[in-house]
């Protein structure tokens, strides 16, 4: 008896570790952890608003901080955000810096279409709170040479072409633009291979370089 009783929380155990598991070609997707949306948003807040991409980012300790806030969710399209955007919004942060839309990408949506829903987000930050200043970050090349995620292969000029319209619409709408695209690209414009492990991912170099371009902004 005592056997199963060890035996079979570990079966269970190791039964949800394989349901949680994103299978090969999928983008990632689920919740995010606990401890990343533990701190409270106020009007001192620096948010860091966005998908896994912006989730991965220890973002306090990159700048010797201690008001960044980690707003990034595994999987979250343009729309999950804005589900999600009142929780942001009625703190009243300092700071919002928003990337967002590969995932949308991964759902055969339109780059017009993207760039639509992001400039959606924008205008609902800047009504809901109009002292928050905004960020809007561009989206990060990737890298299908990897062969990881099926469901981006053949979507590079997407991403450009989602770039392309979400500058100037930043512009008009008065909100920072930050490029930060072609300081991740190799010379065929792919995420270079030696800041990801996945074509899509960063490892600590590749937030490394993206520190470096937020300082400015983060610090003015």
């Amino acid at each position: 008896m005592r056997i199963l009783r060890y035996f079979i929380p570990a079966m269970l155990g190791l039964a949800g570790a394989c349901a949680s598991a994103t299978s090969p070609g999928e983008m990632p997707k689920g919740e995010t952890t606990p401890d990343a949306m533990r701190d409270t948003i106020n009007t001192e807040s620096i948010v860091f608003l966005g998908n896994s991409l912006t989730h991965g980012g220890d973002w306090n300790k990159l700048f010797g901080i201690d008001n960044a806030v980690n707003r990034g969710i595994v999987g979250n399209t343009a729309a999950d955000i804005d589900g999600r955007l009142a929780e942001v919004t009625s703190g009243k942060p300092a700071k919002i810096f928003l990337m967002c839309g590969v995932n949308d990408v991964s759902h055969d949506l339109t780059a017009d279409s993207v760039a639509r829903a992001v400039a959606g987000l924008v205008d609902r930050i800047r009504r809901e709170s109009p002292s928050t200043k905004v960020y809007l970050q561009s989206l990060l090349p990737i890298n299908n040479s990897f062969g990881r995620y099926k469901r981006v292969i053949g979507k590079e000029q997407t991403i450009r072409d989602i770039n392309a319209l979400l500058e100037p619409m930043a512009r008009e709408r008065g909100v920072e633009w930050i490029m930060l695209y072609p300081y991740f690209c190799d010379e065929e414009q792919n995420l270079r291979k030696d800041l990801t492990t996945d074509g899509l991912h960063l490892v600590d170099s590749g937030y490394a370089i993206w520190k470096e371009h937020l300082m400015p902004y983060v610090f003015e």
